[in-house]
């Protein structure tokens, strides 16, 4: 028989999280094994069928899981899929940044640092992912923050949603939303006629 509740947590880093079965009830285990398709991972609040068993101390775990295509708590619909509004965003940047070097209100090299930042940052997360799965070593969260305040949040941001990876925990996500401001600021900066020959001196002597 086959049970459906939704995803009320979820720890990507651990592969685990519990479901709440519609109608109430005590919480269900859930494993990222649990899901048949496992390239299909949760991010939270999804709602998911699955057979009920029970683990060796009599608790109740979920098997043989499956995402169900509906809405969620927001209205929005809910796709085991990665969202695509993160390709737009970064696709949305990069384009203003070609457009600001292509007039002249930006040096190319602003460009490329972005460019290269954005894709380290997807690699490093697409590693990290590998390693928290097979349990090696892991990338320090300070690393990625880092490569995401330097430029590299277009792809990194792409990379959460994309692989599934850091996108579900709060203060993760807090500290690099504040990286991307961060950037983002300096970049304003970066087109006022001060910044703009602050940054064209500093390159120069670089």
């Amino acid at each position: 028989m086959r049970y459906q509740g939704r995803i009320t947590q979820w720890k990507d880093e651990q592969g685990y999280g519990f479901i709440t079965p519609n109608g109430g009830g005590e919480s269900v285990f859930l494993h990222i094994k649990a899901f048949r398709r496992r390239h299909e991972r949760p991010a939270g609040d999804e709602i998911v069928t699955y057979v009920l068993s029970l683990d060796a101390k009599g608790r109740p775990r979920a098997e043989a899981a499956e995402f169900v295509r509906g809405t969620g708590r927001s209205g929005a619909v809910t796709a085991a899929g990665p969202s695509a509004w993160p390709l737009g965003v970064a696709s949305l940047f990069f384009v203003t940044l070609l457009a600001a070097t292509l007039t002249g209100k930006l040096p190319p090299p602003v460009l490329w640092l972005h460019a290269a930042a954005s894709f380290t940052a997807f690699v490093a997360y697409w590693i990290d992912k590998r390693a928290a799965r097979t349990g090696r070593w892991r990338t320090r969260e300070s690393t990625l923050h880092l490569l995401a305040l330097v430029g590299g949040w277009p792809g990194a941001l792409v990379a959460q949603q994309h692989l599934r990876h850091k996108s579900a925990k709060t203060s993760f996500r807090a500290v690099f939303w504040a990286t991307v401001l961060l950037n983002c600021g300096a970049l304003g900066l970066c087109l006022t006629p001060a910044g703009a020959t602050l940054l064209r001196s500093t390159l120069a002597i670089a």
